[in-house]
């Protein structure tokens, strides 16, 4: 039991981590307004392109060009869940399904991009969230653990069932089982800061490269509580330790009729044998009548029902001391914290009407050191991500972009771009990068209209495509594929100051999935089989400012 309680909180936690935007599995790339209002920015010639087109900043004014961002993104996760063990649910009105939902998010997601040109040399820096972003929190919990709760429940109905059609003949009872009751609650808060820096020089006239280094230091804080478990009796309950507490006062109460009736038994055979003798047998002879050898089998098949109901009865008193400790229920944190440093390098080329530029970021080695209230490890794989002075690997992908913008006449501009996420090349946690079925490509496509020469209009589109797999989703940590719109504009405020506003929206698909059973045959417990649908929402707003000196 202690180690089902240790593996529900650990997926807890697990369930907790978050991504609050756009991009990978484990990237933003909303790194600006800019991206906001034209995600397609990957060969756009502007101060944001520290990030996105780095080698074209080299053709931005000679001078000292600053910018800053601030981002709000609101984020849901929704899974319905089906399995036939939330039945038992005293909140889940007899029904089969449940919905979970998870709210995430992020009110304060800044970034800052600065950029020095002088002649053909561009210095920059870019700070940004590149991952996680704010907290999500689940007031319900998720089906995962609730279903491990339910099957303790299901394995309590059916001993209480067992044990009442053997105790009720001998006037004893334990008590009735159908169903649990649970509060469970989880918070999971993630930043990855990321800070860049690098050189852009331009060779020609036409062709500029770009190269850098970009750390990351990543923070993230997991909390998960486990409540009020009940075992249900109708519509009252008791905590665990209370109901065995009544399982083994049902097993005393039994044993003791049991000696009761042996006590009868022992005395109808001395009455026996005493007649018998008296009739002139030796109490040898006595001990053979047919009365009293049924007697005797009786007796024997009495003292064998005693010895079984005390053996059982100590066996339940001591896994009610186990369990004493979680009548409370259960309440574990992990923070993680780590940092890993990766080249970016990249190029841009203009002809004519068009530009074309390439980055790419290599695979950044990451490794998240717990600080847990787990202490020590646990046959339960997820509990083990969480152990108290491991690291954990959670390396951020390579990413390679490419992008084309066309000037169609002097005042609009149209933007095309490609990603594409190298995810089963990085090490993630046991492995689980290797269970999808490809890496993440993203698709982009944008225009900006210069509607006067203050003010610019933008919009734009995103498809993003993960290589999913049943194998790798699960309600822990999710993702789904989508497409994303976004548009704003941008204003002149004077020569020198420039502010933007956006707004950002994706739109995600549902991916559903069979899950199959799961039996834990060390505990005696088992999960049939079940059907999740995930789905999520996302919601950006953003404003900006830019400063050129």
């Amino acid at each position: 039991m202690k180690k089902l309680f240790a593996f529900v909180a650990s997926s807890m936690l697990a369930a907790s981590q978050l991504t609050a935007t756009a991009g990978g599995i484990l990237t933003n790339t909303n790194q600006s307004v800019s991206f906001l209002r034209n995600p397609a920015r990957d060969a756009a010639i502007g101060l944001d392109g520290v990030y996105s087109n780095p080698a074209g900043v080299a053709f931005m004014n000679d001078g000292l060009h600053l910018a800053f961002n601030w981002q709000y993104a609101h984020q849901t996760r929704t899974i319905d869940s089906q399995n036939a063990l939330f039945r038992l649910g005293a909140k889940n009105n007899g029904q089969d399904t449940k919905s979970f939902k998870g709210v995430a998010d992020a009110p304060f997601i800044p970034s800052l991009q600065a950029a020095w040109n002088k002649n053909n040399w561009s210095l920059q820096f870019n700070f940004s969230v590149t991952g996680g972003g704010g907290k999500c929190e689940f007031d319900r919990g998720i089906g995962s653990f609730e279903t491990a709760v339910g099957a303790i429940a299901s394995k309590l109905i059916e001993t209480s069932k067992a044990l009442n059609q053997s105790l009720n003949p001998l006037g004893a009872s334990v008590p009735d089982v159908t169903g649990y009751d649970v509060d469970g609650y989880m918070k999971g808060q993630q930043f990855y800061f990321g800070f860049q820096v690098g050189a852009a020089r331009k060779i020609t006239e036409n062709l500029s490269v770009y190269g850098g280094l970009r750390l990351l230091y990543g923070t993230a804080s997991y909390e998960a509580r486990l409540n009020n478990i009940r075992v249900m009796n109708g519509q009252s309950g008791m905590s665990l330790p209370d109901y065995f507490v009544g399982v083994t006062k049902g097993l005393t109460d039994a044993a003791q009729t049991v000696a009761m009736n042996g006590e009868k038994v022992q005395m109808g055979i001395s009455q026996y044998v005493q007649a018998y003798m008296a009739q002139g047998m030796t109490q040898e002879q006595a001990m053979q009548t047919p009365e009293v050898v049924a007697l005797a089998q009786q007796g024997q098949q009495l003292a064998e029902a005693g010895q079984s109901l005390k053996a059982t009865a100590d066996q339940l008193a001591s896994s009610a001391e186990t369990l004493a400790p979680y009548a409370d229920g259960m309440n574990l944190k992990s923070d993680q914290s780590g940092w890993g440093v990766a080249p970016v390098v990249g190029i841009d080329y203009k002809t004519g009407d068009f530009n074309f530029a390439a980055k790419y970021e290599f695979k950044t080695r990451m490794r998240m050191k717990n600080n847990s209230d787990l202490k020590e490890a646990s046959v339960m794989e997820a509990t083990n991500k969480y152990v108290n002075g491991t690291s954990v690997p959670e390396d951020s992908p390579a990413l390679l972009t490419v992008g084309a913008q066309w000037s169609v006449v002097d005042n609009v501009r149209l933007n095309a771009g490609y990603h594409h996420f190298f995810d089963k090349s990085a090490h993630w946690y046991n492995d689980t990068n290797k269970l999808l079925d490809g890496d993440t490509n993203e698709y982009l496509a944008g225009v900006e209209w210069d509607v006067m020469d203050r003010l610019t209009v933008s919009g734009g589109g995103q498809l993003t495509r993960y290589g999913l797999s049943d194998e790798y989703m699960n309600d822990m940590s999710f993702v789904v594929n989508s497409w994303s719109f976004g548009l704003g504009l941008e204003y002149k405020l004077t020569e020198k100051v420039k502010l933007s506003a956006a707004y950002f929206q994706t739109n995600y698909d549902t991916y559903k999935m069979d899950t199959p059973a799961q039996n834990m045959a060390s505990l005696g417990l088992s999960i049939p089989a079940g059907h999740n649908d995930f789905t999520r929402t996302n919601r950006v707003l953003g404003v900006g400012v830019q400063v050129d000196f």
